[in-house]
C-alpha cells in the first residue's frame, strides 16, 4: 500500500533522468545527517563526567539539540525564499565555511565546573558554545537541500520527501555506529578527527548541489508552477497539528531515555537506541511502500499504551528485560503513529519547508517540556505519563456522535477519578503493601478494559491519565512517602506499610533504610543501626575494620557517595572522614533528621564536598587517604568515568603508603567486579572481590548482600582480609578491554550479569 499523496503532488517541470543530479543531493543530505547525530552521543560524552555522569545530561543535551535544529530550519525556511539560487548558495556555503574555522570540535575554555545550582541552563551554555555554528549549520542543510532539489526541475522534484527517509537513515546509522563500532574502536581524538574530515567533505558536496541549482534551467519557473498547483495553503489547524504531533514523540524520546537510563547508565548505548528507533519510524512512514501500513500501526497503538499502564501499575520496571522491551517497544508504536498521521498530512513541496520547520517547533516543544520544564514543574517523573496520556490524543478525532448519555458519561467518569484519587492526595491515605499490590492488579485491569474506549480518544484519554495517576499515588510497596527532585534524578523517601523502616530510592533502587519503629509500633531511638549493604557484617563493614587494625591507628577515609550517610556509622572514634556527593538534596535529605539520623547521631561533624568525586577528589593533597569508597555504583545509572583507569589513577595518588580502594560494585544489571579488576591492574594494583554469598537477604528486614572490590598494591596492605571467607582473588580478564575515559563496554557488562 503507498503513503497517501496530496493531489498537487503531480510531476512539475519536464522529466529529467539526471541520475548524477540525484545521487549528488541523496549523498549529501545523508553525509549531513550522519555528521549530525554522530556528534550528538560524541560530545555529550565528553561533557558527562563533568556532571558526574547524570542521565540528565542528554535530556539537557536532547534540547539543545532540538533547539538547534529549530533554528536551522526556521534559518532554511528563510533562506529558501531567497529569489536568486546564487544568494541563497553563496550564504550558505559561507556559514559552513565560518563553521569550519571552529574545528576541531573541543569543550570551550572556561567551562570547567558547573555551578551548584542551574546546571541545565549551565550545560545549555556550554553546548552552545562549544559545538553551536557547526551544530546549526548542519542542522538547516536537510530542508534547505530538499527545497534546492524541488527547483532543479528533477522528475522526482514532485515529491522530494524520499531525502527525508535518506536524512534519516544517515542518522540511524551515525547512532547505531557509534556505540558498536565508533566508541570501542577510535579514541576520542580520533572520532574528532574523522568528524573533521567528514564536515569538510560536506561542504565539498553542498557546494556540487550549489553548482547544480545555479545551473538548473528554469529553477523560478518550477518553483512558480509547484505553488500554483498546490490545492491550498496549510492553514494554522494544520500547522497546530503538525506541531503537536512531533512534540508528543520527541517528548517520548527524552522521557523513555532518562527512564531506561536511570536504572542502567548514562551511557551512548542507551542514549542511542530510543534515538534510533525514533529515527526508523520516519524512515519508515516516509518511504513509498511503507513495510508497516500506517492502519497496522493505528491498531497496535492502543494496546502499545495499555501494556505501560500495566508496567507502571504493577511496579515491574525492576526487571531490565521488561523495562526495555515493553518501554522500547511502545515508544516505537507511538511514535510511529504520530509519525505516519504526519507523512499522511505532509503538504505540497511548495511549502515543504514550512511542514519541517512546524516539526521541529514541535520537537523542541517536546523536548523542552521532557528535559527542562518537568524537572522545575514536578517532583516525581510525571511528564512521561503525561506524554503517554496526550500519545492517546493523537489518535484521528472521530465525528461528534450526539448519542444520549455522553454528558452523563462524563460526570460518573469525573466523579468516579475524583473517588479514586481524592483519598491519597487529600487524606495521605495510604494502603499497606498487600492492598497496595491488589489495587495494582485491579489498575492493570482497568487499563485493559479501557480498550472498549479507544474509538473515542477522549474517553480512552481519561481511562488512561486515571490508571497512571493511581501508581504515582498509592504506589505498589504501600506506605507513605515524599519526594525531592534535581538535575541528578528523583528520591523518594519512603515508609513502609508497616511502618518499621524508612528508605530512600532512586529510580527503583534501595540507596538506604533505617529502622524507625519496631515490631510493636514503638519509636526506636538511640544510635542507628547502618542496614541495606552496610550492616555490621557485609563485606564494606568488613573491609573498613580490616584496614583499621591493619594499620593500628583511626583511618583517613575518603567516601563517593553519601546515600543516607549509613556508611559514617562505621566510623571509629579518632577516625577522620570526608564524604563527595554530587547531589545537594542528597546531602539535605542525609542532614535532616526529620528523615534519617545516620549522620546526626554517628558523624555530625563530618565534611561533605558537594561536587563531581572525580573532580573534587583530584583537588584533595596526594597520600591523604589511608581507604578510598567508592559508592557509587549501586544498581542504578552508574557513572562511568568513576570506573576507568584514568579514575584509578586518582584514587591512588590520593591514596597513603599501603592505602586501598574499596568499591562497591552490586547491580542488578551490569557485572562490575571484573571492570574494576582491570582498571586497578592497569595501574599496579592487585584486586579481591566478596560477593557476600555466606550471607543471604533478609528482605524483610532490609539486610542485603553485596558485591565489594578491595583494591591494594600488596597482599599484605589489606592485613587479615583476604584470608576471610568470601574474599577471592581477581584477575584481569585478558580477553577484556580496561576501561578507560575513551573507552568502555556497557553492553558488554549487561551480558555478563544477564547471562
Amino acid at each position: 500500500m503507498e503513503v497517501e499523496r496530496p493531489p498537487a503532488l503531480a510531476r512539475l517541470g519536464a522529466p529529467r533522468h539526471h541520475t548524477p543530479i540525484l545521487i549528488v543531493f541523496t549523498a549529501a543530505v545523508f553525509t549531513s545527517a550522519l555528521l549530525l547525530f554522530a556528534v550528538q552521543p560524541m560530545f555529550t560524552r565528553m561533557v558527562l563526567p563533568r556532571l558526574g555522569g547524570a542521565p540528565s545530561v542528554w535530556s539537557v543535551a536532547m534540547v539543545f539539540f532540538q533547539s538547534m535544529l529549530l533554528a536551522g530550519y526556521a534559518y532554511a525556511h528563510a533562506l529558501s525564499k531567497a529569489a536568486r539560487p546564487l544568494v541563497t548558495v553563496a550564504v550558505h556555503l559561507a556559514l559552513l565555511v565560518l563553521a569550519s574555522l571552529t574545528l576541531p570540535l573541543s569543550i570551550a575554555g572556561g567551562w570547567g565546573a558547573p555551578p551548584a545550582a542551574g546546571e541545565a541552563f549551565w550545560l545549555v551554555g556550554l553546548f552552545a558554545v562549544s559545538i553551536g555554528l557547526p551544530f546549526f549549520a548542519l542542522s538547516a542543510n536537510n530542508p534547505l537541500l530538499q527545497a534546492w532539489f524541488v527547483r532543479t526541475g528533477h522528475r522526482d522534484a514532485a515529491d522530494p520527501y524520499f531525502l527525508y527517509a535518506a536524512s534519516n537513515f544517515g542518522s540511524f546509522l551515525a547512532l547505531l555506529s557509534y556505540p558498536f563500532l565508533i566508541e570501542p574502536l577510535l579514541p576520542l581524538q580520533a572520532q574528532l578527527s574523522l568528524w573533521s574530515a567528514g564536515f569538510y567533505l560536506l561542504v565539498a558536496l553542498i557546494a556540487a548541489c550549489g553548482f547544480v541549482l545555479v545551473k538548473a534551467a528554469q529553477p523560478h519557473a518550477v518553483a512558480d508552477r509547484a505553488a500554483s498547483e498546490a490545492a491550498r495553503p496549510p492553514t494554522w489547524r494544520d500547522t497546530a497539528l503538525w506541531v503537536f504531533l512531533a512534540a508528543v514523540p520527541s517528548g517520548l524520546l527524552v522521557a523513555v531515555t532518562a527512564h531506561i537510563s536511570t536504572d542502567v547508565a548514562a551511557a551512548p548505548l542507551l542514549w542511542v537506541v530510543p534515538l534510533s528507533l525514533y529515527l526508523l519510524t520516519w524512515i519508515l512512514v516516509f518511504q513509498t511502500r511503507p513495510l508497516l501500513p500506517h492502519r497496522w500501526v493505528m491498531r497496535l497503538h492502543p494496546l502499545a499504551i495499555v501494556a505501560l499502564v500495566v508496567v507502571f501499575a504493577r511496579g515491574w520496571d525492576q526487571d531490565l528485560t521488561v523495562t526495555l522491551l515493553v518501554h522500547l517497544v511502545a515508544f516505537f508504536v507511538i511514535a510511529m503513529a504520530c509519525h505516519g498521521e504526519l507523512a499522511r498530512r505532509r503538504p505540497h513541496p511548495a511549502y515543504l519547508t514550512g511542514f519541517y520547520l512546524s516539526l521541529s517547533f514541535g520537537g523542541m516543544i517536546g523536548g523542552v517540556f521532557a528535559g527542562l520544564a518537568a524537572p522545575h514543574l514536578f517532583s516525581w517523573i510525571a511528564e512521561y505519563p503525561i506524554l503517554i496520556v496526550l500519545a492517546v490524543l493523537c489518535r484521528p478525532m472521530a465525528a461528534a456522535s450526539g448519542r444520549r448519555g455522553a454528558r452523563l458519561f462524563w460526570l460518573l467518569a469525573v466523579v468516579a477519578a475524583l473517588a479514586l484519587l481524592i483519598p491519597g492526595v487529600a487524606l495521605r491515605w495510604s494502603p499497606t503493601e498487600a492492598g497496595a499490590k491488589t489495587m495494582g492488579w485491579m489498575v492493570a485491569a482497568a487499563a485493559v478494559a479501557s480498550l472498549a474506549l479507544v474509538r473515542d480518544p477522549r474517553k480512552f484519554a481519561l481511562a488512561i491519565a486515571v490508571a497512571l495517576a493511581l501508581p504515582h499515588v498509592y504506589p505498589p510497596e504501600g506506605g507513605r512517602f515524599e519526594r525531592v527532585r534535581s538535575f541528578f534524578g528523583v528520591h523518594k523517601i519512603q515508609e513502609t506499610g508497616d511502618g518499621q523502616f524508612r528508605v530512600l530510592m532512586h529510580g527503583t533502587t534501595i540507596h538506604g533504610a533505617q529502622r524507625i519503629r519496631d515490631q510493636s509500633g514503638r519509636p526506636v531511638s538511640g544510635r542507628p543501626e547502618p542496614l541495606t549493604f552496610y550492616h555490621a557484617d557485609s563485606p564494606l563493614a568488613q573491609g573498613i575494620r580490616a584496614l583499621r587494625e591493619r594499620k593500628g591507628a583511626p583511618l583517613k577515609v575518603a567516601a563517593i557517595g553519601l546515600g543516607t550517610g549509613s556508611l559514617a556509622c562505621h566510623r571509629a572514634p579518632g577516625d577522620a572522614w570526608r564524604y563527595f556527593e554530587i547531589d545537594p538534596d542528597v546531602i539535605r535529605i542525609a542532614r535532616d533528621p526529620r528523615r534519617f539520623t545516620f549522620l546526626e547521631a554517628c558523624a555530625p561533624d563530618l565534611p561533605i564536598v558537594q561536587g563531581d568525586a572525580r573532580l573534587t577528589l583530584a583537588r584533595e593533597p596526594d597520600q591523604a587517604y589511608d581507604l578510598i569508597i567508592v559508592d557509587a555504583f549501586s544498581s542504578d545509572s552508574i557513572p562511568v568515568h568513576l570506573l576507568t583507569r584514568e579514575a584509578m589513577a586518582v584514587y591512588r595518588r590520593k591514596l597513603a603508603p599501603h592505602g586501598a580502594v574499596m568499591m562497591h560494585v552490586s547491580n542488578r544489571h551490569l557485572e562490575l567486579a571484573s571492570v574494576a579488576a582491570g582498571i586497578a591492574a592497569a595501574n599496579g594494583f592487585k584486586t579481591w572481590v566478596n560477593h557476600d554469598e555466606d550471607n543471604e537477604d533478609r528482605d524483610d528486614e532490609y539486610v542485603f548482600s553485596s558485591s565489594v572490590a578491595i583494591a591494594a598494591a600488596d597482599e599484605a596492605d589489606l592485613g587479615r582480609l583476604t584470608t576471610q571467607s568470601g574474599w577471592e582473588s581477581e584477575e584481569p580478564d585478558p580477553d577484556q578491554k580496561t576501561w578507560t575515559d575513551d573507552y568502555s563496554n556497557i553492553l558488554g557488562a549487561i551480558i555478563r550479569e544477564q547471562f
